[in-house]
């Protein structure tokens, strides 16, 4: 971050709790400071729970709007709320988010220079501050410490609180600090914990790590309507690529995920030299050009952004409208954490994986230079999971909700396997083959891996030769054998422990011929695709010219507070205020997104333009 303006833009201006609007319900909170007229589902139990002084965890989806569930309690409660955050980028975001709501908020991380630090520090002390976020290695530094000792700290946050589970798939070390930093202090605040993606076992780890007492536990689910998923298998990636950003046009701003820094390289050039506003972003570049590229894409000065796994924990940037991922992830986890980056506003997004099996060789290559065998099998385990996202016939929203410990029974009609165009193969023979095979194994007491598993079929193993399913399948493909035992896993023939393979008492269901499996295969690229289903489409019905002006306006004030644009609306506040076309000051408190200290900030630009 620059020395001097931006720093001043956050931290020398003083936008204190003004005391003429006096809330004092968190439904006045709401209202004044962040502009929403209700709560959504879990915020209510989650702040009440926290201003009574009961622990919680929250497990909710990206865009359900988490961070309100304490920094509502955060201006109810007396003192100070200190919000533990992973990303610099993070933190920044948040704390313009809040001191354009009028609320006195700061951070505490590497970025600050000494003068800075020495400033925050000194205004903090002050009790200048409703709420400050600090990254989870300043915890135990004496300046921390101290500082901690003379604050009155009633909240303690813990946001992605994944990260303090080895389970999770962005362990931070740093966050095992935090409990010893809570025993430290004099008092002991409120603790609460807060995910996007959480499985039952890391949402134990949370619990246990943290030390949380008697907490207030809610999951809201994990589903996001507005997200279209789909993995495409496309022989050239960057054509499809090219071709999905011609048919998208100029709307909104995506994120390209590759797996190797020469990747996204390769991809932020050949999208540069074919006209399109990009930038890359990856670890191997200088930290100036790192956060040049990603200032760029949050205030829109580049509509795409071509980056590595090392872009975007924290970013909060709402108008993200697709994001694309050029290689397949190497865990569930991963995978829906950067997809879901996209329609943090609510409005539709899409997200496209492009798969390719030798992404799964890249994968293995990069588990395997770990010299921990647990982490290493532990690793495998959850790349397997991910293989057969890719691979399977189900809906892709159903099988994530599933993954997660979620129900989800019924096609989602908003994903790729749900609207697209497929033959239906019978693999009936085929399964019982592959069926008979594991039964037999299982009854000589052995459970294989897959590899394993399809060596013998294929007569490519040098054990169990005298086994009657041995090379039972020679010359078949061995990804046609894959594509079944996830077929039969995601049916309930075929369970799946620990990626060992073991028949369950349906799988003689198949064996006696009393079932027929059938397994979908994608028709042609060529075959016309049925349109997406009307929920996908825009839901509003407005002026597009309107809109763009709306954004434009957005983007001219952003520009001239150096801050990006969604800090001053979202895309779903503008979309609200052209669906309700406002007139007065009154009229533009009831969008969606407009609080009291917005509509005196901004309001008189906006309504100048929607009288006209």
């Amino acid at each position: 971050m620059k020395t001097g303006t931006r720093f001043d833009i956050i931290f020398k201006k003083k936008y204190p709790v003004e005391e003429r609007y006096a809330p004092i319900t968190p439904n006045e909170i709401l209202k004044q400071y962040f502009g929403y007229d209700s709560f959504r589902e879990g915020q209510t139990e989650i702040i009440d729970a926290l201003t009574s002084g009961r622990d919680a965890l929250g497990v909710m989806p990206t865009g359900a709007g988490k961070s309100v569930c304490y920094q509502v309690p955060a201006l109810l409660l007396p003192g100070v709320t200190l919000v533990i955050s992973p990303l610099i980028s993070l933190m920044r975001d948040q704390v313009l988010a809040l001191v354009a709501c009028g609320v006195p908020a700061a951070y505490i991380n590497s970025s600050l220079n000494d003068t800075q630090y020495a400033k925050v520090m000194a205004r903090a002390r002050a009790g200048t501050y409703k709420i400050i976020y600090i990254a989870p290695e300043r915890l135990l530094t004496p300046s921390m410490q101290e500082l901690a000792l003379r604050l009155e700290i009633s909240l303690l946050a813990v946001d992605e609180a994944h990260c303090i589970s080895q389970w999770g798939q962005d362990f931070r070390p740093s966050y095992l600090d935090i409990p010893e930093f809570v025993r430290a202090l004099p008092v002991r605040p409120t603790v609460a914990a807060f995910t996007a993606t959480a499985t039952p076992r890391v949402r134990e780890d949370i619990l246990r790590s943290l030390v949380l007492q008697n907490p207030l536990a809610v999951v809201t689910g994990f589903d996001r309507p507005n997200l279209y998923f789909e993995v495409k298998k496309p022989k050239d990636k960057y054509a499809a690529l090219a071709q999905y950003l011609r048919k998208r046009g100029d709307d909104g701003s995506g994120i390209v995920y590759c797996s190797t820094r020469k990747e996204v390289e390769d991809v932020a050039e050949r999208l540069q030299a074919s006209g399109h506003s990009a930038a890359r972003y990856h670890a191997g570049l200088e930290d100036a050009e790192r956060s040049r590229a990603q200032d760029d894409f949050l205030h829109d000065r580049v509509r795409i952004i071509v980056a590595t796994n090392a872009f975007g924990m924290g970013i909060d940037k709402s108008n993200v409208r697709f994001v694309i991922h050029y290689n397949m992830p190497m865990n569930v986890e991963s995978y829906y954490q950067e997809a879901g980056r996209a329609g943090r506003d609510g409005l539709s997004a899409d997200c496209i994986l492009f798969y390719a099996r030798r992404d799964i060789n890249t994968a293995l290559f990069l588990i395997n230079k770990s010299e921990n065998e647990e982490e290493i099998a532990r690793n495998r385990q959850l790349l397997n999971h991910m293989e057969r996202y890719c691979e399977c016939d189900v809906c892709l929203r159903g099988f994530m909700l599933r993954y997660f410990g979620e129900k989800s029974d019924t096609d989602c009609e908003n994903c790729g396997n749900c609207v697209g165009v497929f033959d239906e193969i019978d693999i009936s023979v085929d399964a019982q083959k592959i069926l008979s095979h594991i039964l037999r194994l299982n009854k000589a007491g052995c459970r294989f891996m897959f590899t394993h598993t399809a060596d013998i079929l294929l007569g490519k193993s040098e054990d169990f030769t005298d086994l009657s399913t041995f090379g039972i399948m020679k010359g078949v493909p061995r990804n046609y054998i894959r594509a079944i035992v996830n077929r039969l896993i995601a049916l309930g023939y075929i369970q799946d422990s620990e990626s060992k393979f073991s028949t369950t008492p349906r799988a003689g269901e198949v064996l006696r011929g009393d079932v027929r499996v059938t397994m979908r295969g994608q028709k042609p690229d060529s075959a016309e695709k049925p349109p997406r289903p009307a929920k996908q489409k825009a839901s509003y019905a407005v002026s597009d010219n309107l809109l763009i002006k709306l954004k434009a306006l957005r983007l001219e004030i952003a520009r001239k507070e150096l801050v990006p644009a969604f800090v001053i609306f979202s895309d779903a506040t503008l979309v609200d205020m052209c669906r309700k076309h406002p007139q007065t000051a009154e009229e533009l408190l009831s969008v969606s997104g407009v609080g009291q200290v917005k509509l005196e900030r901004y309001g008189k630009h906006f309504l100048r333009l929607l009288r006209e």
